[in-house]
């Protein structure tokens, strides 16, 4: 059985994001006035949105995780044990 985890520590979320590959990452052509645009995390090479994302640095992403008041929901293991990259963000409650 796979189970979710849910968080807003930065440190948890960045060794996550480190163990399965990824970087901080916004959408193109999102950023406005307000904000860094809309925030993922990116596994490059591991799908086929490279030309839809740009990297960004931690510091950026986390001053719009934190205005944006989210939470990381993620995955480690899928339910046949497999390692996961599941994850979004959600609103903290």
């Amino acid at each position: 059985m796979s189970t979710s985890k849910q968080t807003h520590d930065h440190e948890e979320i960045k060794e996550w994001v480190a163990q399965h590959g990824g970087v901080p990452a916004r959408v193109k052509g999102t950023e406005g006035r307000q904000g860094q645009g809309v925030l993922r995390i990116h596994f490059p090479g591991h799908s086929n949105a490279d030309d839809k994302l740009e990297e960004m640095d931690w510091k950026d992403f986390f001053e719009a995780f934190d205005r944006d008041k989210l939470d990381f929901l993620y995955q480690d293991k899928k339910a046949n044990g497999e390692e996961s990259t599941f994850h979004k963000f959600v609103e903290r409650k």
